[in-house]
This record gives C-alpha cells, sequence and structure tokens, in this order.
C-alpha cells in the first residue's frame, strides 16, 4: 500500500500525522499539490508538484494510484474515481468513503453546490477539532495495520 495526499487542501496538522505514519511504518507517502512542500527528509516521503488548474492535482493522482492504496482527500468526486480503482479514500476528518456512503455523499455535494449557486451562503466546514485530528490519526491506524496484516 502506498499513501497519496491530496495535498492542495489537507491541514499541517493532518501532514504532520502522516509524516510520523510513514516514518513508523515505513510506507511510500506521496503529496500531491499544484505549489511547492517541504517534506521531512526520508527515502520514502515525497512531494510532486504539479501545474496549476482545475483537477491538475486529482488526475495526477488518479493516474499513479493502484488498487489497495490510501488517498487523503476531501474531494468526493475524486475518492468516488478512486474507489472505482479499488483504491481506499479517507478525509483528513478521518471519514471513509466507501462504496456505501459515496452516492449519498455525491448527492448531497451536488445539492450543496447547487444552492451556493443559487445565492445559499452555507459556509465552509468547520475548523478542524483534536477530536478530528484523532479520529484522522485513529483511522489511519487501523487501515495501514489491516493493509500490513494482509501483506504480511
Amino acid at each position: 500500500m502506498k499513501i497519496w495526499v491530496d495535498a492542495d487542501a489537507c491541514p499541517a496538522v493532518i501532514r504532520e500525522i502522516l509524516f510520523r505514519a510513514a516514518g513508523r511504518t515505513g510506507l511510500e507517502l506521496t503529496l500531491i499539490a499544484n505549489h511547492a512542500l517541504k517534506v521531512p527528509p526520508a527515502a520514502n516521503i515525497r512531494s510532486i508538484q504539479v501545474s496549476g488548474g482545475f483537477d491538475v492535482a486529482d488526475h495526477e493522482i488518479v493516474r499513479r494510484c493502484e488498487a489497495g492504496d490510501l488517498v487523503i482527500t476531501s474531494d468526493i468526486p475524486l475518492a468516488a474515481e478512486l474507489l472505482e480503482k479499488g483504491a481506499m479514500a479517507l478525509t483528513p476528518r478521518g471519514e471513509p468513503f466507501t462504496a456505501e456512503n459515496i452516492g449519498a455523499r455525491l448527492n448531497m455535494r451536488d445539492f450543496m453546490e447547487t444552492m451556493r449557486a443559487s445565492g445559499v451562503q452555507s459556509g465552509g466546514p468547520a475548523a478542524m477539532s483534536q477530536a478530528d485530528r484523532q479520529a484522522f490519526a485513529n483511522q489511519l491506524d487501523r487501515l495501514i495495520s489491516q493493509a500490513l496484516r494482509s501483506k504480511g
């Protein structure tokens, strides 16, 4: 399993959790963004800068990702594509995207987009809390443990 990060919108605290997990497990961790990112000096951690533009980083993640890989993203359409490829997707708040919930999430996203287009102010997501960070770390550990058990 490789871990890919849709890093343009991934909070720094979540990247730090990922750096520690990659250091602890030796799993390959790649951050993909349209701007330069600083990563720790480790052989299994790298960043890839793609050109700016709509969904350029997303397309690069889909191109590189393989079945069994894990992608950290809040992008619901990206998560849907990844699930179709057999990859796993997890939000920075620790919420897994699954075959069972992706349809409802896509529908809600489209509904909210329609509401915003009609002028309804919906605000953004709540600030990242300590509970969100803990939920992410717990879910990440669970997924990594499962992958390592099935591998070995």
